[in-house]
């Protein structure tokens, strides 16, 4: 195994996207609660879109 490999390069796509939010909100001292709020709504979004392409797909 090469002495520069991450846990995290074999890690799912969406652990990495996750990992990248955090330090992305981190860096740029985001609020959590802020952080928590946005996140609801980026949430309900999403939830919505895989809503719709379930329905499209039937």
């Amino acid at each position: 195994m090469n002495d520069h490999t991450s846990p995290l390069d074999n890690a799912p796509q969406h652990v990495k996207l996750a990992v990248d939010l955090i330090m992305l909100l981190e860096q740029n001292d985001v609020p959590p609660e802020e952080v928590l709020q946005a996140l609801e709504i980026v949430k309900q979004d999403f939830l919505h879109k895989v809503q719709s392409n379930l329905e499209q797909k039937t």
